[in-house]
């Protein structure tokens, strides 16, 4: 059979075939459990990584994430038995992805094992007191009272204060699996109304509510790593707590899939405030460095964010990536256009425009519609209906 000098091509060149795939996926499958550990806001859908890994790498080699979120990237290049290396500001966001990436040994599901048992035990004693009697009380740390006593009910507090002291009991990874299960659900057991609603109602939390959850968000964890431990190849990622603005020592890497966050959609500190304090990481020291945030971009000040912000940040980090590429490999960025102060910014021309400057050259643009599903905190991000995924390629 003869083949078209087109199909030729499309069989050949890496970029031709991904030009032919539908990157709305709209009628692709439920994903795996593991990329359903923890609430994150504005995750790409892992067809999206899965797809630019199978392409544009092979087994063995590395695979980067700079933004790396929750871990998605990470989890679709070791299935694919890539190496994988993830870097974010958000300390959150670092414990999500060692939890989903981790592999769990005997030894480490025995004592998750007991922890759950520990967590029915605690979730019988409070659950059977009698009115007349004294109401459990943890010793163990919970945040400031102003922040406690706002966001949860008292009963809430003292459950929430005993079950992370269970988790921090523990050696990692069984750690950060258990402590991902605790962050997952402090929403849930809190007074803020969701995830992507920063307001306060009345919900029907009962005495061992906030165990039962545990145990289940637990248990899930454990169930999603048995799945996910025969279909991995690799093992081999390392997760570095950093803002890539502050260039991070890493080794180099064959391929970077991301989806770096767009200017004045989210407020990622603002949506895990009370996870932060809960897990005593610095949620301070994260507003100010996170890139994007809705906060930054609102402000009316003279130091506010714009367009020009973005486009210097981003400066820095093509440099420092052109620096971590191999030559003549590929830098893939999965981002929608951003609204400031009324105008539309089209983000993927800025990183096109930034990258060329540092010799990362655009070879390909695809266009994607976002699921109508998905929810922002800022309303105007609502209106943006359409991402590109855009291809640098390292030219020297």
């Amino acid at each position: 059979m003869q083949i078209s000098r087109h199909a030729e091509v499309a069989l050949t060149d890496p970029i031709a075939r991904l030009g032919s795939v539908d990157w709305d996926f709209a009628d692709a499958p439920q994903s795996s459990a593991i990329h359903s550990l923890h609430p994150y806001p504005a995750k790409f859908i892992p067809e999206i990584p899965s797809a630019l890994i199978a392409d544009l790498s092979v087994e063995g080699e590395t695979v980067a994430d700079i933004f790396c979120g929750s871990g998605t990237t990470l989890v679709e290049a070791l299935g694919a038995g890539r190496r994988a290396i993830g870097i974010d500001a958000n300390p959150l966001a670092c414990l999500i992805a060692r939890a989903k990436t981790c592999r769990l040994v005997p030894s480490i599901r025995v004592a998750l094992d007991d922890t759950i048992q520990r967590a029915q035990q605690l979730e019988t004693r409070v659950g059977s007191l009698p009115l007349f009697q004294q109401k459990f009380s943890s010793s163990h740390f919970r945040p400031d009272p102003k922040v406690a006593e706002f966001w949860f009910e008292p009963f809430v507090v003292e459950e929430l204060a005993e079950l992370r002291s269970y988790c921090l009991a523990l050696l990692e990874p069984a750690r950060s699996v258990a402590l991902t299960a605790f962050s997952s659900i402090i929403v849930t057991v809190s007074k803020q109304d969701s995830d992507t609603r920063y307001v306060r109602r009345d919900k029907t939390i009962k005495p061992g509510d906030t165990c039962r959850k545990f145990i289940r968000s637990l248990q899930q964890a454990l169930a999603a790593h048995d799945a996910l431990q025969a279909r991995h190849k690799s093992q081999d990622c390392a997760i570095i707590d950093g803002n890539v603005l502050m260039e991070p020592v890493t080794t180099t890497f064959d391929l970077l899939v991301c989806s770096p966050p767009y200017p004045n959609a989210y407020s990622y500190h603002l949506y895990h405030m009370t996870r932060l304090l809960w897990l005593e990481m610095d949620h301070g020291s994260f507003k100010k460095q996170e890139i994007g945030s809705h906060r930054k971009y609102s402000s009316r000040g003279r130091t506010a964010a714009t367009a020009a912000t973005f486009e210097e940040e981003f400066s820095t980090i093509m440099g420092w990536t052109a620096r971590h590429l191999r030559p003549y490999r590929y830098a893939c960025f999965v981002v929608g256009d951003s609204t400031i102060r009324g105008e539309r910014i089209n983000n993927g021309d800025i990183l096109a425009r930034v990258g060329a400057a540092h010799g990362l050259v655009e070879v390909a643009r695809m266009k994607r519609r976002l699921r109508d599903t998905r929810k922002a905190f800022n309303p105007v991000i609502g209106k943006i209906k359409t991402e590109d995924i855009l291809i640098l390629q390292r030219q020297r």
